[in-house]
């Protein structure tokens, strides 16, 4: 997550972006008071971006379910092809929502391709 954060940071300075950072601090501004003071984004994160799958799913999943979130994810990148995934506890409204992501990604890669 380190790289990845500088790497970003590298590539798109415009983008207010923190990490590695742990959820709490990410969302919650007393206690990204406490320990990232300095910090634009601690507090008040609105995207979260996680090492992998099963971090992923298991706090979206948690954070959708205890707060009534509207969760779109996991989404997938750097494959060849949109593809994304599903839990079998899936809500009719996950299932639309990342029916609608995978064709905005397809849609994306059509037009890279005739370009």
């Amino acid at each position: 997550m380190r790289e990845a954060t500088k790497l970003v940071r590298e590539a798109r300075p415009d983008l207010r972006i923190e990490g590695p950072i742990q959820y709490d601090a990410a969302v919650e501004p007393s206690v990204a008071a406490t320990k990232l003071p300095e910090s634009e984004v601690a507090g008040q994160a609105t995207v979260l971006i996680f090492p992998d799958l099963n971090t992923g799913n298991n706090t979206y999943k948690a954070v959708q379910r205890s707060a009534g979130a509207v969760a779109v994810g996991p989404v997938l990148q750097g494959l060849r092809k949109p593809v994304n995934d599903l839990s079998r506890g899936a809500l009719v409204q996950d299932i639309v929502n990342t029916v609608a992501i995978t064709a905005i990604q397809a849609q994306a890669q059509g037009q890279e391709a005739s370009a």
